[in-house]
This record gives C-alpha cells, structure tokens and sequence, in this order.
C-alpha cells in the first residue's frame, strides 16, 4: 500500500470514527466536502496547507523520517 492511500484510509478512518460528515469536516477544517471527497479517494495531488488544516481538525499528525 502506498503511502497517499494509508494517509488517505487514515483520514476517513478518523472523520467516521468522529462521526463526521465529509461536509462537515470540510467545514472545520476550511476547506471544501470535495477537497474532502477527493483526498479520500486517492487524489495524488493536494496543497499541503488543507492536509495539514485538515488532519488537525481529525486530530491526526504528519511525520516525516529519514527513510533506510
């Protein structure tokens, strides 16, 4: 599994476990239900200021580590 799926399997893990709604969510965060919708689905490409908006409203965190 790649890492943009986990992240993504990740996030709406977290929303529903919340019970959010992806508009919801979009509305915490500020950013858009479909920023939402396609972050889920796997979109390869996402401004990283929304992901990081988006995963602090989940509670979640990014980490970054030296790769082996």
């Amino acid at each position: 599994m790649s890492m943009p799926t986990e992240l993504a399997t990740a996030v709406r893990e977290r929303r529903r476990a919340l019970g959010l709604t992806q508009q919801e969510t979009g509305e915490l965060a500020g950013v858009s239900a479909k920023f939402i919708r396609d972050f889920e689905r796997g979109k390869d490409s996402v401004r990283l200021d929304k992901l990081t908006d988006l995963l602090d409203v989940l509670g979640l965190a990014l980490r970054v580590e030296v790769s082996r």
